[in-house]
């Protein structure tokens, strides 16, 4: 699949994948200096890039496991989501989920982009739903006995 990538800057660094078989392509910070993220705090780090992705896909933007277990920093948004219409920067939400200050520097990895196929539903309204054995058990209903 091609996927349309425009450099806003020039200092900035196309998607790249860690393996020949990995799900995610690494994002890079896009950043002039280090940036520092506050123990609790959340910090917008530019890509310096947008993209096209194909109709009824999304990039679904996704912590990198390093730098979550290591340093504390993962999107605050649990998963961005880039739409398929949208041509602006790609941007990460980077959280700080650590006790300590971590500094984020130029052209490291801060996230990981995941191309998927989604679907667009048809909400119709209903009256009634079709009877399961879960019903509408959840939070744990499913749980072992």
């Amino acid at each position: 699949m091609k996927v349309g990538i425009k450099k806003l800057n020039e200092k900035a660094t196309l998607p790249t994948y860690g393996s020949e078989f990995a799900a995610g392509a690494d994002l890079y910070a896009c950043i002039d200096k280090e940036v520092t993220v506050n123990p609790h705090e959340t910090v917008l780090i530019p890509t310096g890039l947008a993209m096209e992705l194909p109709v009824g896909y999304a990039g679904l933007i996704y912590a990198r496991s390093g730098l979550a277990t290591k340093k504390g920093l993962a999107p605050a948004n649990k998963v961005g989501v880039v739409d398929c219409d949208y041509r602006g920067e790609v941007k990460v939400a980077l959280h700080n989920h650590s006790a300590v200050a971590q500094t984020v520097a130029p052209g490291e990895r801060v996230a990981q982009l995941v191309i998927a196929p989604y679907i667009t539903a048809d909400f119709v309204e209903t009256e009634e739903l079709s009877d399961t054995v879960r019903g509408a058990g959840g939070f744990g209903s499913t749980g072992t006995k």
